[in-house]
């Protein structure tokens, strides 16, 4: 049988340098935290973005050939009492239809009078009933904006979306657009959905806001007892309202696949990233073990085979890697998950989940693994006899 060293002869070597216990630790650490920057923010864009963004349960009705963009979408306002009263089986609690008549609008804020720069703001005018509508929508501060009263209400990621500080937006501040002031009476989060980067006023008002009254952007409905094949056959024999229905999980499903080529550079580019911290990491393993040629020697001259050298040295760098990849895993947890990032329809927060994560621990022990391999390599190579006098 094979004469194996012990593993706590690989334990006991991280104490004789710090040096190198330093560089292992540091190595496989920056390598997950590389994986785990670029997986955590291409992992929130695909929940954003996710067909999930939008409950399966409600439809969307819009104008015909704005399927792609609701922002362009414009509908007579009267069909949101057309489409309560013509379409079966629409969700109502207490006399109240789920039907919410909304305005979506790309618009520039300034944060006072004075200000000259222009913060690009994404705002969606709508009723009380909307949050009905999405009950993925949560006030977690403040209260709703009251129609008439130049009031509006904020998401968790609308600061980044603007570019300012979170406490810029704080419930009691105000923004100006529309020449006049507007204050900041609640705050609320969607996770995971592009809403968490809005902004939220009473419909009437984004209405005169942008000349608007007489239009919609769409009309989200809730269904219970009825289908989408109801809503859609509505919207196809009503010809004379040029409107089209969609699902709100199918809409957010086409504006994912637009993004896809992006999400593809994204990879391409975490890819790249996460290599070179591979190949980084590699070579600081590499300088870590290549300098003990003389003591991988004098183990072959105790009667350790080069097998059983190997696999000491894989255990003992495999152990270090373990050690950095939870040191980077630990990091990124504490600096990177929940960071919001902006993009052209909102923002949305790095995710570091349970597949994230696994996928940065992984890379961590790869470094480990394989770093072992070519600095052994090139001790083993040498006979005992030069390994010995190698300094």
């Amino acid at each position: 049988m094979m004469r194996q060293l012990p593993f706590y002869y690989a334990f006991r070597n991280f104490g004789r340098s710090r040096v190198r216990l330093v560089a292992s630790l540091l190595g496989s650490a920056l390598v997950v935290l590389l994986v785990l920057a670029s997986g955590g923010f291409v992992r929130g864009m695909q929940l954003t973005l996710a067909s999930h963004s939008g409950l399966h349960e409600n439809v969307m009705i819009l104008g015909a050939g704005s399927e792609e963009g609701v922002e362009r979408s414009q509908i007579d306002a009267s069909i949101e009492g057309i489409t309560a009263a013509s379409i079966p089986g629409i969700k109502e609690r207490a006399g109240v239809m789920y039907a919410s008549p909304e305005i979506h609008a790309a618009l520039p804020v300034r944060t006072d009078a004075q200000s000259e720069d222009e913060l690009p703001a994404v705002m969606r005018g709508v009723r009380p009933v909307a949050l009905l509508v999405h009950p993925e929508v949560e006030i977690i501060e403040g209260r709703p904006a009251r129609n008439g009263h130049d009031e509006l209400m904020v998401g968790s990621l609308a600061a980044t979306r603007l570019g300012v500080p979170d406490d810029r937006l704080d419930v009691g501040r105000t923004l100006w657009f529309d020449d006049r002031s507007w204050t900041i009476v609640g705050r609320f989060a969607a996770p995971n959905s592009v809403m968490n980067a809005e902004i939220w006023l009473p419909l009437t008002d984004l209405q005169i806001a942008t000349n608007r009254e007489s239009s919609l952007s769409c009309v989200v409905v809730t269904l219970e007892a009825g289908t989408f094949g109801g809503v859609d056959l509505f919207a196809k024999s009503r010809l004379d309202l040029e409107i089209a229905a969609i699902r709100e999980s199918d809409y957010y499903a086409s504006i994912a696949a637009f993004y896809a080529p992006i999400r593809v550079m994204i990879l391409v580019t975490a890819g790249l990233i996460a290599s070179g911290g591979l190949l980084g990491g590699l070579n600081t393993m590499y300088a870590a073990f290549a300098a003990r040629v003389r003591e991988i020697g004098m183990l072959q001259a105790l009667g350790f085979t080069r097998l059983a050298i190997v696999i000491n040295l894989s255990e003992e760098s495999v152990f270090a890697s373990a050690c950095g990849a939870l040191v980077g895993v630990g990091v990124g947890l504490l600096l990177l998950d929940g960071l919001a990032v902006r993009f052209s329809m909102g923002a949305f927060a790095i995710t570091l989940d349970a597949p994230v994560v696994l996928i940065g621990v992984l890379s961590g022990l790869v470094v480990g693994l394989v770093g072992a391999i070519p600095p052994a390599a090139r001790c083993l190579r040498l006979p005992i006899t030069e390994a010995l006098k190698s300094f």
